[in-house]
């Protein structure tokens, strides 16, 4: 970590006037880890108008470092090559170097990140990248050593390297950086007018392929899917719950249908999280993900993001009678109450890996530690109960050596420990308590991790939907209470004249906000709205809705996951997959369907299922990569809701008969027309009698302002016609409602009058 004592307040005011030689740019930067590097001598830049000016006026290649500030290989390479003299001076003299905090540019991580997924076929940070001038890839990694090591050249023999690339081979440099961003582009979700829509809607096939993956991949030994590296499985837990508690409703009240496959991975991976190392046994929360199979040797990180997705699982595990949930979700709580919150109202984002420069150190024992604190009889109990020994359950992950140190962890349920130990359960239980209490006083005097003391809005919000959720359904009515304050807080700090910001520190903002912080805003505001019956939250998830069809609309479908008005990007990814957050595409779509319910406007749904069109084949190709999509896919099947046209044609009954309404279109440029074509389908013995004797419909429009019905043609049953858009027509989803008032005859016979409507969402685009 930094070896200077970084500036602040009026002492940072006054480095700014007189130059700050000992510091670089980024001391004037409000990011916790753009700020961890202002005292490195490499030169950086933050990302903008200033480094890509300066790489285009003494044409040098970017090297451009992604991470964020509780990252332990951040800080390894940070110590290792950018406090390195030698390094950073090659770095000044022949490239331009960029720090770029991935938390608060989620969009510039995205398209880096892909980069380097495709150049190495894996991915991490701190992610390095080598830039063109004009911000196009051409050589990317990860971590790098310093110095070259067996099978492995170092950062600065690949500094070298590139440098001489550059200055040698530029045409060659040029080339692969084209067919880079090429690859990119097809991987965030296609260029401005790529199409991706499936003629066909995703259904129940696709949740049941995303089962039948699962059940091949659940590891039932030690819980989770898959092998290590292990990461809390959010979003399939989520499914999982809700598939549980179907079946749970399908059964009678003695059998609990926990005996099905679903049912049994939901509750072994959520006990295993709970009893491993990755669950912070002495401090509750969770750690970001576990190294090895067992959930015992995490890395060390706490996020809120994960945090806050886990709450809302184990409040539904503990509704749903999964032992050991109501206990970890009361310690994500009192963690966050005790550690992650700003006076203000906000929440934090994150505690580091590292203390005192070693991973892990804050949250590791032995059992002389336990028993001193204890005493003998008591932390001996508690040693056998949570796996602390003598040689140690710990192994550093860089070395794979032990230092005889343990991580808490539960080998045992407590039933099983209190009776290895001969004690009754309620004794240990309450003893167990009182010593985690103990413990948790003295650990709090360890040198802390470092806190990332930003609050990011879609985490934030996150979190707050989580204990809205959580609180009603464990009654807990104080956890609702804090949900209304955070959402308090980001709307009061966060929003500024209507638009939403990222990420805020102190009274400084961040950029504005991305897909996903409107989406999770939006869908918090509903989940309190939900919990407390009070109505004032759906006008705001409703704001967040319509930003995001203003600021993020893609023409063909889904959602850009960065506004126009985020600077520099190489391009606007549009993804569906959810890394360790649901994805913006995800979020946006959860929003709408819910919308969709509560309200059933037809412009929500036709989002929706154009969306879940849109991104069909991921879907099909990667059901555990898009389960946050998938939600709104079972969900739509379950509840039977009828499909949206798609170019498109809408029925609907009357009396013995239908009225069909087609449009040519639903995709339309400003300027140009729609055609129309209402057909009252009764046979070929129907006909229409309007009221007062003259044949035919009463047939009108009401679309947003300006667009225009011209009706072309009519008979007894059909009417064409045309709605026309103005070139001045505003960009985006409109609504548009066909009305017709008249009576259905048969020969002499005909049915009372009846006024009938049906509305439609068409998508008018800016071209």
């Amino acid at each position: 970590m930094n070896h200077k004592a970084l500036p602040d307040g009026p002492e940072l005011e006054s480095l700014a006037k007189d130059g700050g030689s000992q510091f670089n740019r980024l001391v004037f930067e409000s990011s916790p880890y753009l700020r961890q590097h202002a005292g490195n001598p490499v030169d950086w830049y933050p990302w903008g108008e200033e480094a890509f000016s300066r790489a285009q006026e003494l044409d040098r290649p970017i090297f451009l470092s992604v991470g964020y500030s509780t990252c332990h290989w951040c800080h390894v390479m940070e110590r290792e090559s950018f406090e390195n003299e030698e390094i950073a001076k090659i770095l000044r003299e022949h490239f331009v170097a960029i720090k770029v905090d991935r938390e608060e540019r989620p969009d510039v991580d995205e398209i880096y990140m892909k980069s380097t997924q495709l150049m190495t076929g894996q991915g991490g940070w701190p992610n390095s990248v080598w830039l063109t001038p004009d911000r196009k890839p051409w050589y990317a990694g990860t971590y790098f050593p310093p110095e070259d090591l067996p099978g492995r050249n170092g950062f600065k023999t690949i500094l070298r390297h590139l440098e001489r690339v550059w200055r040698e081979e530029r045409q060659q440099v040029e080339e692969q950086a084209v067919r880079l961003v090429e690859a990119v582009r097809g991987a965030c979700g296609g260029g401005e007018d790529v199409d991706l829509k499936s003629d066909s809607v995703p259904g129940l096939p696709d949740v049941e392929r995303w089962l039948h993956e699962l059940q091949r991949t659940f590891d039932r030994q030690h819980g989770g899917f898959g092998t290590a590296p292990k990461f809390p499985p959010h979003g399939t837990l989520r499914i999982l719950l809700e598939i549980v508690a179907e079946e749970d409703a399908s059964h009678s009240s003695t059998n609990s249908g926990r005996t099905s496959e679903a049912g049994e991975m939901l509750s072994c991976t959520v006990q295993a999280l709970n009893r491993g190392g990755i669950h912070d046994q002495i401090g509750g929360g969770f750690h970001r993900y576990s190294t090895d199979r067992e959930w015992l040797l995490p890395h060390f990180e706490k996020m809120l993001y994960d945090n806050a997705q886990l709450l809302a699982v184990l409040g539904r595990a503990a509704h749903q009678g999964i032992g050991g949930a109501r206990t970890a979700a009361e310690g994500i709580v009192s963690w966050v109450e005790r550690e992650m919150l700003s006076p203000e109202g906000g929440v934090y984002a994150a505690l580091d890996a590292d203390s005192e420069g070693v991973e892990g150190k804050y949250y590791l024992w032995t059992p002389e530690e336990v028993i001193a604190v204890l005493g003998e009889d008591r932390g001996k109990r508690f040693c056998r109960a949570y796996d602390i020994s003598e040689d140690g359950n710990f192994v550093e992950e860089a070395t794979r050596e032990r230092p005889g140190s343990s991580v808490p962890r539960q080998l045992h349920t407590v039933e099983e420990s209190a009776q290895t130990l001969g004690v009754e359960l309620s004794d240990l239980q309450d003893e167990l308590v009182h010593s985690r209490s103990e413990l948790l006083a003295v650990r709090s005097e360890r040198i802390a991790p470092h806190r990332d003391d930003k609050v990011v809005t879609s985490w934030a919000a996150m979190f707050a939907g989580a204990l809205a959720e959580a609180g009603t359904l464990l009654g807990k009515s104080q956890w609702v209470t804090r949900a209304q304050e955070i959402l308090g807080f980001l709307h009061r700090v966060h929003v500024v004249d209507g638009v939403l910001y990222r990420s805020s520190r102190g009274e400084i903002l961040g950029p504005r906000g991305f897909l996903e912080d409107y989406a999770a805003l939006g869908l918090a505001c509903l989940d309190v709205e939900s919990a407390t019956g009070d109505a004032h939250w759906r006008p705001k998830a409703r704001r967040c809705a319509a930003q995001i069809k203003e600021r993020f609309s893609h023409p063909t479908g889904g959602f850009y996951d960065a506004a126009e008005d985020h600077d520099y990007l190489l391009l606007r990814p549009r993804d569906p997959f959810d890394p360790a957050i649901p994805s913006g595409n995800g979020l946006a779509a959860q929003l709408f369907h819910r919308l969709y319910v509560l309200e059933e406007d037809p412009i929500d749904g036709q989002i929706v299922e154009s969306s879940l069109r849109t991104f069909a084949e991921a879907l099909q190709r990667a059901p555990r990569g898009t389960e946050s999509i998938l939600e709104v896919v079972r969900s739509r099947a379950l509840m039977n809701l009828p499909g949206l046209p798609d170019g498109g044609v809408v029925s609907v009954p009357w009396s013995d008969g239908s009225i069909q309404v087609r449009l040519s279109q639903l995709t339309v440029n400003r300027g140009d027309s729609v055609g129309v074509h209402l057909d009252g389908a009764f046979g070929v013995s129907g006909c229409w009698q309007q009221a007062g004797g003259d044949k035919g419909p009463a047939v009108t429009c009401e679309g947003s302002a300006g667009i225009e019905w011209s009706e072309v043609a009519r008979d007894a049953t059909t009417v064409r016609g045309t709605l026309q858009i103005p070139i001045h027509q505003e960009p985006g989803p409109a609504k548009v409602t066909f009305r017709w008032r008249g009576a259905p005859c048969r020969a002499e016979l005909c049915l009372p009058e009846v006024d009938v409507e049906l509305a439609f969402a068409i998508l008018i685009l800016d071209r």
